[in-house]
């Protein structure tokens, strides 16, 4: 039996193409791909790549300077905040989210629309597997190579479950009984009659907007077409800790906002969701608000 795509290269003593990841005494990070006869070099010496070739990860290796760098093969969130970028990527703490939260699963067929630097798209195939299918979407043609090529370096070549099509989700859509869809976009409603024909009854739509605004009309939007449950969105926030010894307290910087996620289930056809009962605050809606639950619509009553 045959491994999973990518395992191989996560695993073992450093190979020839493998990507390390060497860190300094102060704990700043270097990638590179291991080559034959090459060296690294920092402004504190270098070392030839042969030195690491052949040994275990977690070894420590000097330069010419007598600096020790520790070297590991860097993990799926350390690749991507470092690969080449096209568009801003999909930070680890959302992708983590989106996991989770979205429900991908082994064999899981994910639909993905806006790709980006292939941030997201590393961390839907790794978690659905070689026996899972991504179709991702991307409208413009220079990102979508970038997110090719740098999908392809982690994983070692093609993925098998990966299909990648340039153009407009909402045009070009014709993937059926999809288990989950995830839409990093400007304006993910102008896709919801496409994504709720592709999706099966319980299905999943996660979709990751940067706004405030990008987020209401969402919601909104999934709200009134009617054949989703009631959306749940929210944002995440990571500080870490500084701990030595008797000194321990946050440290002064963290990551904030990145952007909000939110999730809403396909129901099943013909079936109407629920009514909400949470009355909106007085003044919720605005004058000029002509959406769902205006004049006083009961979905907001």
């Amino acid at each position: 039996m045959s491994e999973p795509t990518g395992a191989a290269r996560r695993r073992g003593p450093f190979k020839v193409g493998d990507q390390v990841q060497l860190t300094d005494p102060k704990g700043r990070h270097y990638t590179f791909t291991l080559e034959e006869g090459k060296n690294f070099h920092t402004h504190k010496g270098s070392f030839p790549h042969d030195e690491l070739i052949g040994a275990p990860e977690g070894s420590v290796v000097r330069t010419t300077g007598n600096v020790a760098y520790l070297a590991l093969r860097p993990l799926l969130p350390d690749y991507v905040l470092s690969m080449p970028r096209g568009a801003a990527v999909v930070y680890p703490k959302d992708a983590g989210q989106i996991l989770a939260f979205a429900d991908i699963f082994p064999g899981a067929r994910v639909v993905e629309a806006g790709v980006g630097s292939g941030s997201l798209s590393s961390f839907l195939l790794r978690a659905i597997g070689d026996q899972g299918m991504l179709h991702s979407y991307e409208r413009r043609e220079d990102f979508a190579e970038i997110a090719k090529a740098n999908v392809e370096r982690y994983f070692g070549g093609e993925h098998p479950a990966w299909q990648l099509t340039v153009g407009d989700l909402q045009d070009n859509l014709s993937d059926t009984d999809v288990d989950r869809v995830i839409l990093d976009m400007l304006a993910p409603w102008e896709c919801l009659d496409v994504v709720k024909k592709a999706l099966v009854p319980g299905g999943i739509l996660c979709c990751y907007v940067a706004t405030t605004t990008q987020l209401a009309r969402t919601v909104e939007s999934i709200r009134e077409i009617g054949c989703f449950n009631e959306p749940t969105s929210w944002e995440s926030m990571i500080r870490n800790w500084h701990v030595e010894g008797l000194a321990v307290r946050p440290d002064h910087r963290m990551i904030g906002h990145t952007g909000f996620l939110l999730t809403a289930r396909r129901l099943a056809d013909g079936v109407e969701p629920p009514m909400r009962r949470r009355r909106p605050a007085k003044g919720a809606y605005g004058e000029d608000y002509d959406g769902p639950n205006a004049e006083g619509g009961s979905r907001g009553r």
